[in-house]
């Protein structure tokens, strides 16, 4: 009967705003940002190695990989010097080359969003200050890791907030960096806020049209990561961010697909997901995310919850997590799962089937 009601409200919800609510739509709908990194124009139009350099629009991260391990150390750095924001953004180049052209953008960027990003240490592995701005920041050693995790935010994450204080267990930097000081040694985590996110709650949150953007840069930037060599990671996908997985699940390189919070992932289930990493899903009891109705109607909605047993994912124990931002909190049995997972422990170290 609960299940009933709540998909009656749902589709009066889609219905009102179908046909009559423009002016919800307009003031929160975000433009996603997508195609090439900035200063592509200046990239594609030199020829200071004597021929094109690789057009990120039409060659694959893997080839981007190639290209860079054909130069010499001068010519990387050359290129680093010359174009700093294309090659920190540039899926397939070195990762340490990442880093110093980052490094070099942020240290000229005029935008007192970004000072907190060039803070000495740092290990920035994309930078876009275009729009709302987009980052990606490494905690633990990359180059040396034996598992690799990549963490994906949702709503109303940015390159201007991936810094607040506020529920910092719930901001992309937070849950990366505690979820690699629980996994230990020989792990890395990456959080990424590498698409254009919905802000608040409106058509944007309750549709995928952010999700297909974000989904494929996603991809692309995965796919970079194995193509520099790096192990296949386990993906943790948070809130909003569990719908761009579930859109890129099917073409993702990856261990496990991760979704907390979700409001479901455009899937009927697992085997819907198209994916060989294995799925698991946690939702705590005080997440506001349970009042949001586990439909689809006239494009809005996500679909089916990951953590209802007719889903097929593996359940991850999440009773001690508070609210929508908790699942990373130090010593909750999410956490501490998670963190089997991010190790590549078999059955995630207590989750239950």
């Amino acid at each position: 009967m609960r299940r009933y009601a709540r998909t009656v409200v749902a589709f009066a919800l889609a219905t009102s705003v179908v046909t009559g609510t423009a002016g919800w739509v307009s003031e929160d709908a975000q433009q996603a940002l997508t195609g090439p990194p900035p200063g592509i124009t200046s990239w594609r139009a030199d020829r200071v190695l004597g021929a094109e350099l690789p057009d990120p629009e039409r060659v694959s991260p893997v080839e981007v990989t190639a290209f860079f391990d054909g130069l010499s150390r001068r010519e990387r750095q050359l290129l680093l010097v010359r174009h700093a924001s294309v090659v920190g953004n540039l899926d397939g180049a070195p990762l340490e080359l990442r880093y110093r052209a980052n490094a070099l953008a942020l240290a000229t960027a005029d935008d007192p969003r970004y000072r907190s990003l060039a803070a000495p240490g740092r290990q920035i592995l994309a930078f876009d200050p275009r729009g709302r701005g987009q980052v990606a920041e490494v905690f633990g050693d990359l180059r040396t890791a034996h598992r690799v995790s990549v963490v994906v935010p949702g709503s109303d994450n940015d390159a201007g907030t991936f810094d607040r204080k506020v529920a910092a267990h719930g901001a992309p930097p937070g849950m990366a960096r505690t979820l690699h000081q629980a996994a230990g040694a020989g792990t890395a985590v990456i959080a990424w806020a590498g698409y254009t996110t919905p802000v608040g709650v409106g058509v944007d949150a309750a549709t995928g049209r952010l999700a297909e953007a974000g989904a494929e840069r996603l991809e692309r930037f995965i796919m970079g990561l194995t193509a520099d060599g790096l192990p296949e990671p386990a993906v943790f996908c948070h809130s909003y961010g569990s719908v761009v997985c579930g859109l890129a699940a099917h073409r993702l390189p990856a261990t496990d697909l991760v979704v907390l919070g979700s409001p479901g992932m455009r899937a009927d289930d697992v085997e819907a997901l198209r994916t060989r990493a294995r799925v698991w899903a946690a939702k705590a009891p005080t997440d506001w995310i349970d009042d949001v109705p586990s439909v689809r109607f006239a494009g809005l909605g996500h679909g089916t919850d990951p953590t209802d047993l007719a889903f097929g994912a593996r359940r991850v124990p999440a009773g001690d997590a508070e609210g929508h931002a908790g699942y990373f909190a130090p010593g909750t049995e999410s956490l501490r799962v998670f963190a089997g997972i991010a190790r590549g422990a078999a059955a995630g170290e207590g989750a239950a089937r």
